[in-house]
């Protein structure tokens, strides 16, 4: 089910256009599918869990492995997904999709599959509590490899896709029937308000782990697990 929903909003967003300032766009949903695909068979499926939702693709992370926060190394030698990702044939000369060759950390990805590396024994047992979903698949670049977030797009831009991204959202919660979302930022816990809006899930917020977060610098993971343990969320000693 997952799989599905993934591919039909990969198609969807594939044929949108975006302007100036971006230069460029990646969807990972496309070139590197098999890795998503193997991510979401490693989820699965079951009720009941915590759905954390991203933002979109980091330029060192889901760009690169197509999994969520997907930093190479986590990707590889935690979730044990390595699989070959097919470049696109056009690609922004600074940012070169290298796959799980690409030898550069994201910081992001590092903190979020570190924390569940380090809660968790093993990914099974992650999965069996929570998903990471991101909200939109694409990765936006400027003409000077900058990366260019979704919510600073113009509103002609953003409108078709937030729809498309809503909807996707709204399926996958819709199969997942998780109790509780959880917005990785204030953009994605607003999109899901947006997106979710009917469905009696209940959605909070937790810190983003970016780099350029001060807040995230001070020690991510305790205050990511406060926010959750606020929200209802409870994790053995």
């Amino acid at each position: 089910m997952l799989t599905r929903i993934a591919d039909e909003l990969a198609s969807r967003v594939d044929d949108l256009g975006f302007g100036p300032p971006v230069a460029h766009v990646y969807n990972p949903l496309v070139y590197a599918c098999a890795a998503h695909h193997a991510y979401l068979r490693l989820a699965g499926a079951g009720p009941r869990r915590v759905v954390l939702l991203g933002m979109n693709p980091g330029p060192w992370g889901m760009t690169q492995t197509g999994v969520p926060f997907g930093e190479v190394a986590c990707v590889r030698e935690w979730l044990g997904i390595d699989v070959p990702v097919e470049p696109p044939a056009v690609q922004h000369p600074k940012r070169p999709i290298l796959g799980f060759d690409c030898p550069r950390s994201e910081v992001s990805g590092r903190r979020v599959w570190g924390w569940a590396k380090q809660r968790f024994e093993n990914p099974e047992a992650f999965f069996k509590r929570f998903l990471i979903w991101n909200y939109c698949p694409l990765a936006f670049l400027l003409e000077s490899g900058a990366n260019l977030t979704p919510d600073r797009l113009p509103a002609r831009e953003k409108a078709p896709l937030f729809q498309a991204c809503d909807r996707a959202l709204r399926q996958a919660v819709e199969a997942l029937e998780p109790r509780l979302v959880v917005g990785i930022g204030a953009f994605a816990e607003g999109r899901a308000r947006r997106a979710l809006e009917g469905l009696n899930v209940p959605v909070g917020r937790m810190l983003h782990p970016s780099p350029a977060s001060p807040a995230a610098n001070r020690g991510w993971r305790e205050q990511a697990e406060r926010e959750l343990c606020a929200l209802g969320v409870r994790f053995q000693s």
